[in-house]
């Protein structure tokens, strides 16, 4: 793609550093000391696991506020809600912050700030799919260098020293690299700009930046023709592009017979917004690969359409293919891989890559090889009745582990504490359609049977989702968080597309005065002994909000604890699991539990200034242990929060 001459002016400008204290003083050599917490999920195996433990399970009750940072005057508006994990390195806090996506040096155990670096992209920014806080940064160092290396809502790829936040003038240009440049399908005259950028943080391994393409939300698209998301490694020293994979196949690339006609050449998306895994020692870089354009209608695109929705495993050098799995083919449901695949050694002796999913499943994987741990097999599933659909004849289900949530939506699944409210339940799925299968496909808003959509789970934010799963590698168990809520697939023209069909406006879930009438718990938290893919324990992950407790139609009925369908954030150490109660969903509350990992049972109640939005993380610096996360919401400014003991 040419760098259209709009473009240039709205690079970024200026370093914008705050202060040019020392953050890290005293680093020499490694860049990674014990206790650290250095990648976006704790380390390259995105395990979300640490073997500290000066917080336990005799005195995790004790632990209180060590200090907070507001992101209140860290504009230019409000970060109202801040989903981000910080990384920490030898003492030094490097976290996103403010609407566009600033970068913070904090010390670790005071919370002061160090430096601040400020992009400047203009007319970029206010054009931006992505813009936001985002989720985080990714740290590089060759024992002398050191550098935070960050992506801006506009899509630039940024290196800042360590130490400065002054960008690197031997990275890019000027510390620079405009992500824009080599684009596919970026050049359409209807848009001022590509409709791409990226939330999640990049990942950096084996001295090589690989970056992530993330798109608006793709349930009503703009048109069927989008950018391609491809994937691409820079150097981390330079900049330097050094290869590019093709999530989307070109002609003579494998794959390309998987789309069977020019639906190819137009197509976009099925790009990488979740996070991103690698083996340091194999070489492999994991990618957890979006669906392609859009997210509910596939008619324009007949065929399999590899690489979306499939993990793929490349050489981190080259960007070369070493295997690869699709999850879904042709997806219609928007069955995103949202989650960074979890590495782990298993006490049994496999190496093995699982694959936590929106469909509440657990593909598992030799990391090595591709091959599956237990069988998955190809079974028959429904075909719809949408004009122009193609539908693929199967799916892959895997056979082990079961699902750790709901699949599927009958009568049966139906809220029924009293006779009256079953009854209400059941007249509430009057004029839909429900799916009893987790591939049951979308139906029309104005379907010739009257129907106005397809009731399913889960819905196309989970089961899991962006938080993925964290695993205790000595045991093997794996901590799942995920949500019950209904979704409603119904299709419908949108007059300002190109696209035949797309999710239609105005069909809602439909509810009783107020109630899901899904039955509970809305949100759980389900530990798996990947050993055997034997569930141990579940969980609700929150307390039955008063909404529902207080119920006119609930009045003197004993319910069970029904958790929240939010997004849980989880954490495992040497001797705890801990579990927040995440946002974007009625009645969570700003508590954080200590669980015991071995049986679910809630140790303490940790009360927070907010609801947990970033992801929780612990680390240590000067023989003392922390543990922190961002907390949003109720119109407050985010706030970083670290616990210690006194």
């Amino acid at each position: 793609m040419s760098t259209p001459r709009r473009l240039i002016s709205s690079l970024l400008v200026g370093a914008g550093s705050l202060a040019l204290a020392t953050a890290g003083s005293g680093q020499s050599g490694t860049s990674v000391y014990e206790g650290d917490w250095p990648e976006y999920h704790g380390d390259h195996f995105a395990q979300r696991y640490s073997p500290l433990d000066q917080i336990n399970a005799e005195n995790v009750g004790e632990i209180e506020i060590a200090w907070q940072f507001s992101t209140q005057n860290f504009g230019p508006s409000t970060d109202f809600n801040n989903p981000s994990t910080p990384i920490e390195i030898n003492g030094v806090l490097y976290a996103n912050i403010g609407s566009t996506r600033n970068v913070v040096a904090l010390d670790a155990t005071t919370g002061q700030v160090l430096w601040l670096w400020r992009p400047q992209e203009g007319e970029r920014f206010d054009e931006a799919p992505r813009k936001g806080a985002g989720r985080g940064v990714a740290y590089w160092t060759d024992g002398d260098k050191k550098r935070v290396i960050d992506v801006t809502p506009g899509y630039h790829l940024v290196s800042l020293d360590a130490e400065t936040g002054v960008p690197d003038p031997e990275f890019g240009q000027g510390g620079i690299v405009d992500l824009f440049v080599g684009l596919r399908n970026a050049d359409d005259p209807r848009f001022p700009f590509p409709d791409i950028g990226l939330s999640a943080a990049p990942f950096v391994m084996n001295d090589v930046i690989v970056v992530g393409a993330a798109h608006r939300v793709g349930m009503r698209p703009r048109s069927k023709a989008n950018v391609k998301g491809d994937i691409r490694g820079f150097d981390a020293r330079t900049g330097e592009l050094l290869w590019t994979f093709r999530t989307i196949p070109e002609r003579g690339d494998y794959g390309y017979e998987s789309w069977l006609d020019g639906g190819i050449e137009f197509t976009g998306n099925t790009g990488v917004w979740a996070p991103i895994s690698g083996d340091p020692e194999l070489g492999h870089v994991y990618l957890p690969i979006e669906s392609a354009t859009g997210d509910r209608y596939g008619g324009d695109r007949p065929g399999d359409n590899l690489f979306s929705d499939s993990v793929v495993a490349l050489d981190i050098k080259t960007g070369e293919r070493q295997w690869h799995y699709q999850l879904t083919h042709h997806d219609i449901w928007d069955w995103d891989i949202p989650s960074a695949p979890v590495i782990s050694d298993l006490p049994n002796g496999q190496k093995v890559l699982m694959s936590v999913t929106k469909q509440s499943w657990i593909y598992t994987f030799d990391r090595a090889t591709g091959e599956p741990i237990w069988p998955i097999e190809e079974r028959p599933v429904p075909a719809g009745d949408v004009p122009g659909e193609w539908y693929s004849p199967t799916q892959p289900f895997p056979t082990n582990p079961p699902p750790f949530d709901r699949q599927g939506f009958t009568e049966k699944d139906l809220i029924d504490w009293t006779p009256e409210i079953r009854a209400l339940a059941l007249d509430a799925t009057e004029g839909f359609r429900l799916a009893p299968s987790v591939y049951s496909p979308p139906s029309l808003a104005d379907a010739e049977d009257g129907t106005r959509g397809t009731l399913s789970l889960p819905s196309a934010t989970g089961g899991a989702n962006w938080e993925g799963a964290a695993i205790d590698p000595e045991t093997g168990m794996i901590y799942v968080p995920s949500r019950t809520a209904l979704a409603v697939m119904s299709l419908g023209k949108d007059k300002d597309s190109d696209l035949d069909l797309s999710a239609a406006f105005g069909v809602r879930v439909p509810r009783v005065q107020g109630l899901e009438i899904v039955k509970p718990p809305y949100g759980r938290i389900t530990a798996i002994d990947m050993n055997t893919g034997e569930h141990q324990w579940m969980i609700a992950n929150a307390d039955t909000p008063d909404r529902i407790k207080n119920h006119r139609l609930l009045e003197g009925v004993d319910i069970e604890r029904t958790g929240i369908p939010t997004r849980s954030g989880v954490l495992v150490t040497k001797s705890l699991l801990f579990v927040g109660e995440g946002t974007g969903g009625p009645g969570a509350s700003p508590i954080f539990r200590a669980v015991d990992k071995a049986t679910g049972e809630i140790l303490a109640e940790i009360d927070l200034p907010n609801n947990q939005s970033g992801l929780p993380f612990t680390y240590e610096h000067d023989g003392k242990q922390y543990l922190a996360m961002f907390v949003s919401g109720g119109g407050q400014a985010a706030q970083l929060v670290a616990y210690a003991l006194p």
